[in-house]
């Protein structure tokens, strides 16, 4: 719990002071959702993820590293949630 406070208060700083397309501010992202997968709290993971990697994309590209890796992490975020559709599993 302790590591996900750091990561989630990583991640809104680098939001408010550099913005949401900075980079810095997705790789702090991708790191908070994996603390939050890894504390298996699927839901929240999702959300952070669904807001990011559109911008990812939008900014480093479809087949950039850090977009590919969050997409990764979404796609096992998506499968490892037991509360999760059909649509969810296909969609990952």
């Amino acid at each position: 719990e302790e590591v996900l406070r750091i990561e989630r208060d990583t991640y809104s700083g680098r939001l408010r002071l550099q913005g949401k397309e900075h980079v810095d501010t997705c790789l702090a992202a991708e790191n908070y959702a994996i603390s939050l997968l890894k504390l298996q709290r699927y839901a929240e993971a999702k959300s952070v993820l669904s807001k990011t990697i559109p911008v990812v994309q939008r900014t480093l590209g479809k087949s950039a590293v850090i977009t590919l890796k969050m997409r990764w992490v979404y796609a096992g975020t998506l499968y490892e949630d037991p509360d999760a559709t059909l649509d969810d599993l296909r969609e990952a």
